[in-house]
């Protein structure tokens, strides 16, 4: 255990990555509808915008999901589903959730699944009541998942099981697990409901399962990376994207012949893919969270075409999903606590609005509530909005600056949590293997050391976690020196079991607050 001067202790976690027609194009997406339903909804029916429509956030560090009125831009209100980090959720005793993650919706838009990553656990929540209806446990590392076209079932992929859990989404608990291959990260339906895709964070392949016998009945291979985080499908059924995070790729499948037709090059920190109909034509959206942009391609027959590269008004657009009529897409600001409201007609943010800690996946429920209904709602989360501070390398240069190709070399994020502030850094492209020293740099250029971490073999350090009390200006770094052959052999073999490094640092104390 180390001592510098603050009386606080600190936790350190380094974590890798880590007006127009709609007719439910999303809901195919998380949730397809039964065959009937989905016939119509193929021909594009619309589903205006309505008090009784919600958007839902999954907010990982305030443990909520954020319930949004999209007729208003108002945000309701959240649903607690455990403590603000760090909170009690160190505590032998804790019960409650942590890392909520994913979202899904049933097609009936009466039941959410949330995912929570790190408690392991899926949330059935009732849409009309914002009530919690069951917990199940699932496997390590559950990520992001879809309903069945009956809404009986959820399933979800377990990064840490190489398996799918079927959730029973009526009753709750496991109804079964299907083993898929390293590393599953998130299932979609088709939208007739007769087949489950999954794609992975440690192989270079789309998993196709039938679900009437639930058996793996395909393999597409050929992706552009190894490593897929997310994925959506086209509303047509014919067209499956995954997005590659690290990579900076999309791949373009063809789910009709069970092939990869492209695959396009994008940016740092490519997170979601998303479809959608709009006045304009039909679309795919992807959202660039290493370049605070969200593109829009122009669907051609599997060979998209790049039509805008709209700038979101904060930083690190995550999860996005377009509402029932297709004329905006709601784009989740990671590191700004935000949700950004697009005109597709313009491809324009017209709005943005405040949401709980550090959103993941976003969806677009119509029909979901009673309008104006915020029945069991709380603010946990709500008015902490996170934000940037300027950031300095060892050469003196600027960390924060942004590279429109790729990306900036250094971010720093505040965010009050839990009585402390959680410092959060990103870096890219700085020298591989080696350990950095990161400072709080007061208005004075006081330098009070904050935290310390290691980058990888290609000088990245995706995710660095610090709580402390902040109380500078910016942050700067400097490299203490090569990462020892421990540390490097931890960074590469969590990299090799998770598709990315997880670096848990030690626990430090301060006495200089």
């Amino acid at each position: 255990m180390s001592s510098v001067r603050r009386a606080t202790w600190v936790l350190i976690a380094t974590l890798g990555v880590g007006g127009g027609t709609l007719a439910a194009t999303s809901l195919a997406q998380a949730s397809p509808e039964p065959a009937a339903a989905t016939a119509s909804a193929t021909r594009h029916e619309t589903i205006p915008i309505s008090g009784q429509d919600r958007v839902y956030t999954a907010d990982q560090t305030s443990n909520t999901v954020s319930v949004i009125d999209p007729s208003s831009n108002r945000t309701l209100g959240t649903i607690k589903l455990g403590d603000q980090r760090i909170g009690g959720t160190l505590s032998p005793q804790y019960l409650g959730d942590v890392g909520v993650h994913g979202l899904a919706f049933s097609p009936d838009r009466q039941r959410l699944a949330v995912v929570s990553v790190t408690s392991n656990t899926v949330d059935i929540v009732d849409t009309t009541t914002n009530k919690v209806a069951s917990t199940t446990d699932v496997g390590r590392a559950s990520h992001e998942g879809s309903f069945t076209a009956d809404g009986k079932q959820f399933w979800v992929a377990n990064r840490g099981r190489n398996t799918v859990t079927i959730v029973d989404a009526v009753h709750g608990g496991v109804v079964a697990n299907v083993p898929v291959g390293q590393g599953p990260s998130k299932v979609v339906m088709s939208p007739d409901g007769k087949h489950a895709y999954v794609n992975h964070i440690s192989m270079p392949e789309i998993t196709v399962i039938d679900v009437a016998s639930r058996k793996v009945e395909d393999r597409i291979t050929g992706l552009g990376d190894d490593f897929s985080s997310d994925q959506a499908i086209s509303p047509d059924g014919k067209e499956l994207w995954a997005a590659h995070k690290r990579a900076g790729k999309v791949s373009v499948v063809d789910l009709v012949h069970h092939k990869v037709a492209t695959v396009l090059a994008t940016g740092p920190d490519t997170n979601h893919p998303q479809f959608a109909d709009t006045s304009t034509g039909n679309y795919a959206y992807v959202t660039m969270g290493g370049l605070d942009e969200t593109w829009a391609y122009r669907l051609n027959n599997s060979a998209p075409v790049l039509v805008a590269k709209i700038k979101n008004s904060g930083h690190a657009p995550h999860g996005a999903w377009a509402s029932g009529d297709g004329s905006r897409l709601y784009v989740g600001l990671e590191k700004s606590d935000a949700v950004d409201v697009i005109d597709t007609a313009t491809n324009k943010v017209t709005n943005t609005i405040k949401t709980g800690q550090e959103p993941q996946a976003v969806v677009y429920a119509p029909r979901a509530a009673a309008a104006g209904d915020a029945s069991n709602l709380g603010r946990q989360g709500l008015d902490q909005q996170a934000h940037n501070v300027p950031t300095t390398l060892p050469d003196g240069t600027a960390g924060e600056t942004l590279d429109p190709v790729k990306g900036r070399v250094l971010e720093a994020t505040i965010r009050p949590v839990g009585g402390l502030d959680m410092i959060q850094l990103q870096a890219r492209r700085l020298s591989p293997s080696t350990v950095y020293q990161a400072y709080s740099v007061a208005a004075d250029g006081r330098k009070t050391p904050a935290l310390s971490f290691t980058t990888d073999a290609n000088g990245n350090a995706p995710m660095v976690l610090g709580f402390s009390a902040f109380d500078g200006q910016s942050v700067s770094i400097s490299a203490k020196g090569a990462a020892t052959p421990v540390q490097t052999a931890a960074l590469a073999n969590q990299g090799s079991m998770h598709g990315h490094a997880v670096q848990i640092a030690d626990l430090v104390y301060c006495d200089c607050c």
